[in-house]
């Protein structure tokens, strides 16, 4: 591709230009961080309405039954499975995934304590999102039972890292700053003959790329609706159990939602049967309702197709930047191979940051995370090939011209 009437070329003929109509995308904004926050649907705005102003201002406490309240949790769980490779009712939609991943982590070392109680270390990656490692540290002082967090610096030290003593594998399958995917199914085969049990992060991974839980054989499962499925800032994440655990688990946060009778009012808790027994408290509905608007646009292709896109636009992005940016000192940090990308691409550069807001100046919006890192996320449903050819060139300028020493983009925000 050498020119942007190439990349026009590209979107004229590609199947899934259509669903870009079905977001409420800002004029004059090419929106590369997806793998953040998604972009809401435009149907987003009028279920909203309808859950605010009819189910709740006229329904008011009859819409829990009469527009299905009480059962959205499981209902959304059920629309998003086929996207993750899980079977009707083996997921739930609530929660955050720090707050799922608590009692997952809980759930498989009580599982791993009654069958092998020698077993009591968590095995991770420094590299892992933060939440997941605070969580966990967090677990282990409360169960102070000699229980331990064993870090790797390098997937490679992942085997030898899984000894005798290992009860659970807690894994994000795409890396939230360099994009780099884990083989799911090879690692999850390794986990297990090593006699452990495999615990996986989607955050960057739902809707971004092909998973598949069940033909893996994971044993569990978080993730959020807010990146790559376009549920909204803050909306509910989702919980997946394989089916062989669900009733042999309990879960630590022992709330009514997930009781097995919650409005018979009993005093003494029983679990659910099934993933409901995963639930806790009484539900964000508005929140929720607008997660199925992001759900609804996935029910219209399917991940093969999305991933084709979303690795070509990740390959152009890294062509044009290592051609028209090579010069300034960019380091490509997410790898070449397909088989180990997720859908981002991240680059590190010393004036990372400043880089990022100058962009975001000119209406190009990635993110950046520390030390360094600017990421650029491809969301196949919205992105399209001329917002790649033009960040590219707004980049390129940014670079050139040096405009990102202006002192207004070094100022820090409390996200970045």
């Amino acid at each position: 591709m050498t020119t942007r009437d190439d990349a026009l070329a590209l979107d004229s003929t590609d199947p899934l230009a259509p669903l870009r109509d079905q977001f409420a995308l800002p004029a004059q904004t090419i929106y590369l961080d997806g793998n953040s926050l998604g972009v809401p649907p435009a149907a987003a705005a009028q279920r909203a309405q309808v859950v605010i102003a009819a189910e709740w201002g006229e329904g008011l406490i009859r819409s829990w039954n009469n527009a299905g309240w009480f059962a959205l949790p499981r209902r959304l769980g059920n629309k998003l499975a086929p996207l993750i490779g899980a079977a009707a009712d083996e997921v739930v939609v609530t929660d955050t995934i720090s707050v799922n991943l608590f009692k997952l982590l809980s759930a498989g070392l009580r599982l791993q304590h009654e069958r092998a109680p020698q077993r009591r270390v968590i095995v991770s990656e420094r590299a892992n999102f933060p939440t997941d490692l605070y969580i966990a540290q967090g677990l282990i002082e409360q169960l102070d039972r000699g229980y331990t967090l064993r870090l790797v610096d390098d997937p490679a030290e992942l085997a030898q890292a899984i000894d005798d003593t290992a009860a659970l594998v807690m894994l994000t399958h795409v890396n939230y700053r360099t994009g780099y995917m884990h083989d799911m199914a090879a690692l999850t085969q390794m986990i297990q003959q090593k006699g452990a049990l495999a615990l996986w992060d989607l955050a960057h991974s739902a809707g971004a790329v092909p998973v598949d839980l069940n033909q893996a054989n994971a044993d569990y499962a978080v993730g959020c609706t807010y990146k790559y499925l376009n549920g909204g800032p803050g909306s509910p994440a989702f919980a997946w159990v394989a089916r062989r655990h669900q009733d042999r688990c309990t879960q630590p946060l022992s709330g009514w939602w997930g009781h097995r009778a919650p409005f018979e009012m009993q005093p003494d808790y029983q679990p659910g049967h099934g993933i409901g027994r995963f639930l806790c408290g009484t539900q964000p509905i508005v929140s929720m309702a607008l997660v199925e608007c992001g759900l609804d646009v996935f029910l219209q292709t399917d991940m093969a197709a999305l991933r084709r896109k979303s690795l070509a636009l990740a390959d152009l992005f890294i062509e044009q930047v290592q051609t028209r940016c090579a010069a300034y000192g960019l380091n490509l940090i997410t790898p070449l191979d397909h088989a180990q990308r997720g859908s981002q691409v991240s680059f590190e550069h010393p004036q990372g940051y400043a880089l990022i807001q100058a962009l975001s100046a000119r209406g190009v919006i990635g993110d950046y995370r520390e030390p360094h890192v600017m990421r650029f996320g491809f969301t196949p449903l919205y992105t399209r090939f001329v917002d790649v050819w033009d960040a590219v060139a707004a980049l390129e300028d940014v670079l050139a011209t040096e405009a990102w020493r202006a002192p207004a983009f070094a100022a820090r925000g409390s996200v970045t």
